[in-house]
């Protein structure tokens, strides 16, 4: 399709280019109907649109796909732990330490022990690690947009888009 489309809209300009060389008081409704009727550039463009506008669609229903199978599996997550849980509780409770069957076998193990921060600001700096420092780009962004100049940070020109709407 990309191909298509931007071999019309070589056309169109190369045909544009001629009749406003041949032509040069040609209205510009007479030209553009004109170079409309020549290259179908317009009903390409819009066939492209279409296309865009399917594959936002599908991109979408994909997106709300995903988001549902990822609560689902946070879900699976969710009942995954809380199993494990009882399992330490119930044999924690029963004094089970290791459990044979056909299809499994289970031990009860202690972990070491995990480590609680109960006060961060009263631990020595021994422990601490510095960070390197991270530029602040919604700041440098404000800056800019207010006028300010930064050595070494511009905007750019931001370029081009579309706003379709549907009914």
């Amino acid at each position: 399709m990309r191909q298509v489309i931007l071999h019309k809209l070589r056309t169109y300009q190369y045909i544009r280019e001629r009749l406003q060389e041949k032509l040069p008081d040609i209205s510009d409704d007479t030209l553009i109907e004109t170079l409309e009727r020549a290259t179908n550039l317009q009903e390409a463009t819009a066939a492209l649109i279409r296309s865009q506008l399917d594959d936002l669609s599908l991109s979408q229903a994909l997106r709300q796909r995903v988001r549902d199978m990822q609560e689902r599996l946070a879900r699976l997550e969710r009942r995954v732990e809380s199993k494990k849980e009882l399992v330490i509780f119930v044999m924690g409770e029963a004094n089970f330490r290791k459990m044979e069957e056909p299809d499994f076998t289970v031990s009860l193990r202690q972990l070491q022990p995990a480590l609680l921060i109960l006060d961060e600001s009263v631990i020595p700096e021994d422990y601490w690690k510095p960070q390197p420092p991270r530029l602040d780009r919604q700041a440098i962004t404000a800056a800019l947009k207010a006028g300010e100049e930064i050595r070494g940070a511009a905007l750019g020109n931001g370029g081009l888009t579309i706003a379709v709407r549907t009914k």
